[in-house]
């Protein structure tokens, strides 16, 4: 047990896990102050727990979890030193003061203290075992609180796609061109298209701060997966936060520290941008607020002034939005529940494809 060292297992299984699980300094800081409160020190079973709990987000990932976290336990694990027991030994036969004892009964009994072996106890190690079933039982509390992976969010924001034929014509067309043979009766000269190439605009807005606070993880990789131009493939991409309702101002970075006139951002806005605004719409706290309610309508429509390809995405269910500013608000633009099919749909709308409320 002296070589079981929880947080070099944890650093060695967060280098590993980083990358694929979106991890960040801040959850290996989480996982080391759950050790030092006293979670997971009985043995690495218990430790694999605790970091299953902070870093898997939904059952698919715990196999590809438990994957890593064997190979490393496999790595870190040593065999325990022989001298332990020795060790051990003196501190017993010390103790005793009286020296008027044989000193030759004091010799053999220390082959008998090599059942001091046992309690080193290198069994905690399957004591945790039989408590698989509990990560089912925890489940679908994850799923609740996190609808949407990081990995359905880049293949979704892959549909945004809008291509248009751009630049000097330097790509043959055989199709023209065999169609302009047969119709002249001889070969003239070969057509040539312009290259098709990926214009898409997207405007973020994102509600900050608030009844929000509880899905700032989700909004974080929402931006993160969209400002990826390798993985989202969207060339262009304008994130702006707010709180409630942008007035005449939004700001730039999500402390709500710079602010950034509206004006400025509705002129990046043309025909062929598409904006997507994340906000629960007052459902998170059941309130229905007509101050709220017109002032979205304000700002919606100065929007859809510049383009129609507007999309709502709420975090909070659809079943929430009764009786709240978002159930009216759903009615100035499509809105959508923040789960893969309600992110799918959001894409549609931001294509011109589906302007309709979902339902």
């Amino acid at each position: 047990m002296n070589d079981y060292d929880p947080q070099a297992i944890l650093l060695a299984a967060f280098e590993r896990l980083r990358k694929d699980f979106g991890l960040g300094v801040g959850e290996l800081l989480a996982a080391y102050r759950a050790v030092a409160g006293g979670f997971g020190v009985e043995g690495p079973e218990a430790l694999r727990e605790v970091a299953r709990l902070l870093w898997c987000h939904s059952l698919d990932l715990a196999d590809d979890f438990d994957e890593v976290f064997n190979t490393v336990l496999a790595q870190t694990a040593r065999p325990a030193p022989a001298t332990e027991p020795v060790k051990l030994a003196p501190t017993v036969d010390k103790p005793p003061p009286p020296p008027s004892e044989p000193p030759v009964q004091a010799t053999p009994n220390l082959p008998p203290v090599a059942p001091s072996r046992t309690v080193v106890e290198p069994a905690p190690l399957p004591v945790k075992t039989p408590m698989r079933p509990v990560r089912d039982i925890q489940g679908p509390e994850l799923r609740a609180y996190w609808p949407l992976s990081r990995r359905a969010m880049i293949y979704a924001w892959r549909y945004l796609r809008r291509t248009v034929k751009e630049g000097p014509r330097d790509v043959l067309n055989v199709t023209a061109t065999v169609e302009q043979t047969a119709r002249i009766g001889f070969f003239l000269c070969p057509v040539y298209d312009r290259r098709l190439k990926n214009k898409n605009h997207l405007v973020l807005l994102i509600d900050q701060g608030g009844s929000m606070v509880p899905f700032h993880r989700f909004t974080r990789d929402l931006m993160e997966t969209a400002c990826d131009g390798q993985k989202s493939q969207i060339q262009q991409v304008d994130l702006a936060y707010f709180q409630n309702v942008p007035p005449d101002h939004v700001f730039r970075d999500p402390h709500l520290m710079q602010p950034f006139p509206l004006g400025n951002l509705l002129a990046l806005i043309d025909t062929d941008t598409s904006v997507l605004v994340v906000s629960d719409a007052g459902a998170a706290r059941g309130h229905r607020r007509n101050e709220r309610i017109r002032a979205t309508a304000e700002f919606l429509s100065l929007v859809k002034r510049r383009t129609t390809q507007v999309a709502w995405l709420n975090p909070m269910p659809q079943s929430r939005w009764a009786g709240t500013s978002a159930q009216f608000i759903a009615r100035l633009a499509p809105m959508f529940q923040m789960d893969r099919e309600g992110f799918g749909n959001a894409m549609n709308a931001l294509r011109g494809q589906s302007r309709g409320r979902q339902r």
